[in-house]
């Protein structure tokens, strides 16, 4: 059988269907003598019929290595400019009491942006100075948790919010530690929904003047020096996710020094901090090619200590929030597969044939690829066979078209109900952004350490469904 013309460009037709690519997996994930999928030695198999279907399945050790990669690497760059380098593990990724504790024993801090969020790292005794909290639309009760805590710092995203901030840390008498997030205007190529560095998106404060003919940045800034109830820590920038260039965030560090420096101009101040996001991308197929940790370290590091030196400013206290790149490749969902069909679609005056594998979970258990067109790849987990592979649509149970959860892979042939599927590099923003969309609970997480499994996140039941409906 050769290559479908149903598939995209990018697809390649797989000499073998079984065969996994490491990339795309987590290190302890494998192919057992039986040809079933395993994590750490601990077979799918074992794993579906002890916590069910749809399963979110973690390597901790994995998780793990990777968080320590990215503290080591970026102190490693670092080291002679400032000293090192504060990594934020971005909880919005994915987080739990457990995985808190993770980071932060890891030597990592903990980027949150709900008081929900805030709820779990308090939970899991994160430190209050090992915190951040983001957010577009911070609630008056968010910001009074964040200030009643001390945390180590609150992202400012705008005037309104600054002057909140200002009136109710004033009330509290305490001084909030803010950093400002600004919009360097740096386009990523990345999906529009998830670039946030450009203008016209509501995070950030713009760098161009406005209207009254001072950018609303510099004013906050100014705003910020001259409150007393503010201690301004610096500046912070998000360009976007999934980028793999380094050239990107090279150019966000130089404006945003740039900015420091004008401040120092400006206001006789040096201000000690400057956060440049994240975003960093992995491997979600074969198109994808991320850059290992140190390999961006030392782009990033080149930049910030040349642009210092043109600038004549000290250089800040740097941290990154590579929250997808940690999780992301750590985990893999499980799912069942159900009905099979296969259909006749019209391409270039033939009818070819595509097959819809429906499994037990679908856009309640990963909405990204309904809401960025996010591609996934997926194997069959639970066995290996000689069937040859087949143009394939991964579909979800739910009543709508666009439940979709992997648009195109090469499936084998053979695939039927009762088989595994795994669909690997579901770790950051899966869990995440799950529902109860159709009244389906949600997966539970597991996670594997040292070939031994446990529970993070529980499955939901119809009583956890039914909990809060107050007609029963």
């Amino acid at each position: 059988m050769a290559r479908s013309p149903l598939a995209p460009e990018w697809l390649s037709f797989p000499a073998d269907a079984n065969t996994l690519r490491p990339i795309e997996w987590a290190a302890g994930v494998s192919r057992s003598a039986s040809g079933a999928l395993s994590v750490q030695g601990i077979d799918v198999a074992a794993l579906a019929q002890e916590f069910g279907t749809p399963l979110f399945v973690l390597d901790e050790d994995d998780f793990r290595a990777r968080a320590r990669d990215f503290k080591t690497a970026f102190d490693a760059a670092f080291s002679e400019l400032c000293g090192g380098v504060d990594v934020y593990y971005a909880g919005k990724a994915f987080l739990s009491v457990e995985v808190a504790r993770w980071v932060t024993a890891d030597g990592l801090r903990l980027d949150t942006c709900s008081g929900g969020e805030l709820a779990v790292a308090r939970a899991a005794g994160v430190p209050a100075a090992n915190l951040s909290l983001h957010g577009n639309n911070k609630s008056v009760t968010e910001l009074r948790t964040a200030l009643e805590m001390d945390l180590g710092r609150i992202v400012v995203d705008s005037m309104d919010e600054l002057a909140r901030v200002a009136k109710l840390a004033a009330e509290a008498g305490v001084k909030a530690n803010v950093m400002l997030r600004l919009t360097p205007g740096v386009h990523a190529s990345t999906h529009e929904f998830i670039a946030t560095a450009h203008e016209d998106q509501k995070f950030g404060l713009s760098m161009l003047p406005d209207a009254s003919g001072t950018a609303p940045a510099v004013a906050a800034a100014a705003y910020a020096l001259a409150h007393g109830s503010i201690e301004l820590l610096g500046l912070h920038a998000h360009i976007g996710s999934q980028i793999f260039e380094p050239e990107g965030f090279a150019l966000a560090a130089q404006k945003l020094l740039g900015f420091l420096a004008g401040i120092k101009q400006r206001h006789g101040v040096e201000l000690p901090e400057l956060d440049l996001g994240g975003g960093y991308g992995i491997a979600y197929t074969e198109t994808d090619t991320p850059r290992p940790p140190a390999e961006l370290a030392a782009a990033m590091a080149a930049v910030v200590g040349e642009s210092c030196l043109e600038l004549g400013i000290s250089v800040p206290r740097i941290s990154i929030e590579p929250g997808r790149a940690i999780a992301g490749p750590s985990t893999f969902t499980l799912y069942e597969v159900g009905v099979r069909k296969s259909v006749l679609v019209e391409h270039e005056g033939e009818l070819l044939e595509r097959r819809y594998v429906s499994v037990d979970g679908g856009m309640s258990d990963n909405a990204r690829p309904v809401l960025y067109d996010a591609d996934y790849s997926a194997v069959l987990a639970s066995r290996v066979t000689a069937a040859e592979p087949i143009i394939s649509r991964v579909v979800g149970k739910h009543c709508e078209s666009g439940d979709i959860v992997v648009r195109n892979v090469y499936l084998p042939g053979d695939i039927a109900a009762g088989d595994l599927l795994a669909v690997p590099a579901t770790g950051a923003y899966c869990w995440a952004m799950a529902s109860n969309y159709n009244y389906l609970a949600r997966p539970g997480v597991v996670a594997v350490r040292g070939g031994e499994v446990r529970q993070l996140i529980r499955r939901e039941n119809e009583s956890d469904l039914l909990a809060r409906d107050l007609g029963v």
